[in-house]
């Protein structure tokens, strides 16, 4: 199986510009690059409600141009600033996602971030072959 670049046209700058693949397909797995809350027009909302929202919702682009759903993340890494500032509320919005069983997660506290204005920054990873239920 031959990896391939997923990338939503939404997240098409940040192939052209940044030279890396919102998701790339390699074997069995679909490994995200890490996203922050920055809308499409390139804003940091003030707002982390906001930031984590749109976070989770350019990795369901991702997911859903690879034909997957949010179902098929196996693995997450958060990178916060200000981590125990926002972990509840990005505790209940990241529960609205994740399915059983629930991906393995690991937060981490960091004192910056390559965007300036992001509280966080998400990476995932995906199973892209179907679960057994």
């Amino acid at each position: 199986m031959k990896d391939r670049a997923i990338v939503p046209d939404e997240l098409n700058s940040c192939y052209t510009d940044w030279k890396m693949s919102p998701g790339l397909a390699c074997g069995d797995f679909l490994f995200f690059s890490g996203f922050t809350g920055v809308d499409a027009d390139g804003n940091m909302p003030d707002d982390p409600e906001v930031q984590i929202r749109t976070a989770f919702r350019k990795i369901g682009l991702v997911l859903a141009k690879a034909g997957l759903s949010y179902k098929a993340l196996v693995d997450m890494t958060t990178y916060h600033i200000g981590l125990r500032d926002h972990l509840e509320l990005f505790k209940s919005i990241r529960a609205e996602y994740v399915e059983e069983p629930y991906p393995a997660w690991t937060a981490v506290e960091v004192s910056g971030l390559v965007r300036h204005g992001a509280i966080f920054e998400i990476k995932v990873v995906a199973n892209r072959m179907p679960r057994a239920d």
